[in-house]
């Protein structure tokens, strides 16, 4: 299998990544979902802190892209160029951690853009030693720990969209982007996700910055609201079509209400998520334990996500979207996530070969990108047989499948997957800081 370490690396010096913060704001912490702890303001001598060697190796959940042969040469051609030039689908990588200098291989590959969330910042942060020096000035300079999580994280974001501000100036803010969530705690905090994406996009302050808000319910109305003050959205945890429809809704609202003469730096991606569909439904089959219901496992991902396709073809047309389209309006593109497969019995590009389409967005983890680099073949696929999918989804309901129910229960799932992952993230770095003296209860 081809190893993305042995991707040639492009001039480093050719993609300037910043320091520093461009801007530094302070952030409304009732809106961003911060601990309430004691600020920690004298300043301890350099003696008294023992970060380990920022040499260690890194762990391997963490792809070493910078481990490049360095014979100089030029990056080959890969089908993920292919994958865009010849099908109109953009590949992502769903990954991201420091140095943002080891994407530059990646972007040399052919990724164009990088999606994260809080499980992968939690990996990221605890499991490496990069992110010491600014965590130790930070709490010197009286930083509580949410806080300087989210200027890490902000750190991150910024040097990522610098790598690849290229891809987006070349697209005219067709590509190119970068994803950061708002904080898990304000899945059902309507206005404070909205005061949460403004802040975020403020003190980012990058033209190819997605904010991610997640699907849920109490979250539509503020995709409207961030929308219409000209802001970029990924909308992440999809699950159901009905959920999708109610996203694409919000967009078309939030438009309309931005009072805009030009739409065309307003984008938005819908993270439609495929392999956790299966994990719950695979389960749900097999409690049943039919013939029928057993044939069905690992089918209903992808129908429903080809479906999805359907729906956003129907609604990216019309009068209602020519009236836009006119104002320089960009569709919303379905962004395949949760693309990685959790069945070994599974092909390992089960959720990316098979919803291949243009306009689309396929967000990959490193097995994933890695298997497609290796084995991936290169056709549209996303409405090869849209009636295979259609008597897959029928079937599914009349096994007594509900495809609501389901969609309700993974949101939930995935909602407090981040929560724990993210409060998680800040008990590591509170107890890094009370190890090293830093901070005091």
């Amino acid at each position: 299998m081809a190893s993305l370490s042995k991707l040639s690396n492009p001039n480093p010096a050719a993609a300037s990544v910043s320091s520093s913060f461009r801007t530094r704001s302070s952030h409304p912490k009732s809106f961003i979902g911060f601990r309430s702890l004691t600020n920690f303001h004298a300043k301890l001598s350099s003696s008294n802190l023992s970060f380990p060697s920022a040499s260690e190796p890194k762990p391997s959940l963490i792809v070493r892209c910078s481990q490049v042969d360095g014979n100089g040469s030029s990056a080959k051609r890969t089908v993920l160029h292919d994958l865009y030039d010849k099908e109109g689908q953009s590949p992502w990588y769903d990954n991201l951690c420091r140095p943002v200098t080891d994407l530059l291989p990646l972007i040399a590959s052919g990724v164009r853009g990088v999606t994260s969330n809080p499980a992968i910042f939690q990996k990221a942060i605890s499991s490496s030693n990069a992110y010491n020096d600014q965590f130790r000035e930070l709490v010197q300079s009286g930083k509580d720990i949410e806080s300087a999580y989210w200027e890490l994280v902000v750190r991150d974001i910024q040097d990522a969209c610098k790598l690849f501000e290229p891809i987006y100036d070349q697209t005219n803010a067709g590509d190119g982007y970068v994803s950061v969530e708002v904080s898990p705690r304000l899945a059902d905090d309507t206005e404070g996700t909205v005061e949460a994406a403004k802040w975020l996009h403020k003190v980012v302050d990058r033209p190819n910055v997605y904010i991610k808000i997640p699907a849920t319910a109490p979250c539509i109305p503020s995709i409207k609201q961030v929308i219409s003050h000209g802001i970029s959205v990924n909308v992440t945890l999809i699950f159901s079509l009905a959920r999708y429809e109610a996203v694409i809704d919000a967009y078309l609202d939030g438009l309309e209400a931005s009072g805009l003469n030009d739409l065309s730096r307003v984008t938005s991606v819908a993270s439609f998520f495929v392999s956790r569909v299966d994990t719950l439904i695979d389960k749900l089959l097999e409690k049943i334990g039919t013939p029928e219901a057993l044939d069905l496992r690992g089918k209903a991902a992808v129908a429903q996500a080809a479906l999805a396709y359907q729906l956003y073809q129907k609604k990216f047309s019309g009068p209602r979207w020519e009236a836009l389209v006119k104002k320089g309006a960009k569709k919303q593109r379905l962004l395949w996530a949760s693309t990685s497969v959790k069945n070994p019995a599974y092909p390992d590009t089960l959720y990316v070969a098979p919803l291949i389409g243009p306009d689309t967005v396929s967000t990959m983890p490193d097995q994933a990108l890695q298997a497609f680099i290796d084995h991936g073949a290169i056709s549209r696929t996303i409405d090869s047989n849209v009636s295979e999918a259609e008597g897959i989804y029928s079937a599914l309901e009349k096994l007594g499948i509900n495809w609501n129910d389901v969609g309700i229960q993974l949101e939930d799932e995935g909602v407090d997957s981040f929560k724990k992952s993210f409060d998680s993230l800040l008990d590591t770095l509170q107890e890094k800081a009370n190890s090293l003296k830093l901070v005091s209860l």
